[in-house]
């Protein structure tokens, strides 16, 4: 059982409270409008570097001294960059929510950002660029990134090299306060928590806190079409991107289950026709993103570069067959789809943390949160002939095929 609230604390900050009956933890997730999207032209790497620097310091409490504080309390401390927002998140049980949120606050509120804290900061923040080249799928979903998504939603969250040599302290102080701020802010707490002690705790930590941040400006999508990447490996990377409904359209549901019916794991369609039938591949997988404005469907193939071609081909195949009614979903695709569906729901009902995490997604893509029943009656109400009635009439879109091999492929025709 659990209890739902939300609040718009008077700072502008949007608060969310599940408490959760039968649990001894509770989770914070803060989201910030800080994301990458937000990084000045020329010094693309600022959000990456803050991911850093907040965990070294914040208010009286210096790098040392702040793991101490969060070590003392028993509680976890996360930072990750997103397109559009910046997460800090920690853990803690529930009994400790209180000095938690308390340090989360002073990190969003009043980093140190101290002097012989940058360097070390830029030093890792170019260690991860310099990684890449041994994360060739990781790149390619980069290059697919960057192809397939509006500017600048379409960046490298690692930000570039000369972004990250570009950056000064002055650069990072200003560029977090201008950005940290209420409004477009959304904080949810999920577990063992008393609703209205937290709403107090956060009215209290955040009464002097004011001013937003604009969204950034997004461009014209892409084009599409195929993009290469020469490299002389052993192994080829082959991503397609194609359009999806937006999270909260009527059709992001029945993707999903077309999604699971294409890559619910080893019964899904594309292991068993790119790699167990033909053996054509070391990995094969496809997923789903609906965010507020736009969707994303990508499909990913592991391959040699022998077979790179027949890997494409079929993988493209599989993608549009779905769509055909020879290639409608079976009572049985359809089954197995609901059951994985359904499951996933129930997992991350069980973990605060994924709850803390959904319900500030939720609010940022949605306008509001929704329960796990909510989540889980959308899933029951969906009919076999609802998605393939959808399937009918779904079109792929603008597509998007990257590639990184010794050689260029031929793309499939439309």
């Amino acid at each position: 059982m659990s209890d739902l609230t939300t609040h718009t604390l008077d700072c502008g900050c949007s608060l969310i409270i599940e408490r959760i009956a039968g649990v001894r933890s509770a989770s914070i997730t803060w989201l910030l409008p800080a994301g990458y999207a937000m990084d000045p032209e020329g010094k693309l790497g600022m959000s990456a570097m803050f991911a850093e620097l907040l965990l070294r310091g914040a208010g009286s409490l210096d790098s040392r001294a702040q793991v101490e504080a969060f070590d003392a309390i028993g509680a976890s401390r996360a930072t990750e960059v997103g397109a559009l927002t910046f997460r800090l998140g920690s853990t803690m049980l529930g009994d400790r929510f209180a000095p938690a949120a308390s340090l989360l606050a002073e990190m969003a509120l009043r980093p140190r950002m101290d002097y012989d804290a940058i360097d070390p900061s830029r030093d890792l923040a170019l260690q991860a660029i310099a990684a890449l080249k041994d994360e060739p799928q990781e790149r390619a979903g980069l290059m697919l990134r960057a192809a397939h998504l509006p500017s600048p939603l379409n960046r490298s969250g690692l930000g570039t090299r000369e972004g990250l040599e570009a950056l000064e302290r002055e650069d990072l102080v200003g560029g977090w306060f201008a950005r940290a701020r209420p409004v477009r802010s959304i904080i949810s707490v999920a577990g063992a928590v008393d609703p209205a002690h937290v709403r107090d705790t956060f009215s209290r930590l955040l009464a002097t806190w004011t001013g937003e941040y604009p969204e950034p400006a997004i461009g014209a999508a892409p084009a599409g079409g195929y993009h290469h990447e020469n490299e002389q490996t052993s192994q080829v990377q082959v991503l397609l991107a194609h359009e999806a409904p937006p999270e909260g359209h009527p059709d992001s549901v029945l993707e999903r289950f077309v999604i699971a019916v294409l890559s619910g794991g080893m019964s899904g369609r594309l292991f068993s026709e790119v790699r167990e039938k033909r053996g054509l591949c070391y990995s094969v997988s496809a997923s789903y993103r609906g965010d507020r404005d736009y969707g994303v469907v990508s499909a990913y193939v592991g391959t040699t570069p022998e077979r790179a071609q027949e890997s494409l081909d079929v993988l493209d195949a599989e993608l549009r067959r779905i769509m055909s009614g020879a290639g409608a979903v079976t009572p049985d695709e359809f089954a197995r789809a609901k059951v994985g569906l359904k499951s996933s729901v129930v997992f991350g009902g069980e973990s605060t943390a994924a709850r803390a995490a959904a319900l500030a997604s939720d609010m940022r893509r949605l306008g509001r949160p929704r329960s796990l029943h909510e989540v889980s009656d959308a899933i029951d109400r969906v009919t076999l002939d609802q998605v393939n009635a959808y399937l009918a009439r779904r079109c792929l879109g603008r597509t998007t095929i990257v590639t990184l091999g010794p050689a260029p492929l031929a793309p499939p025709a439309a």
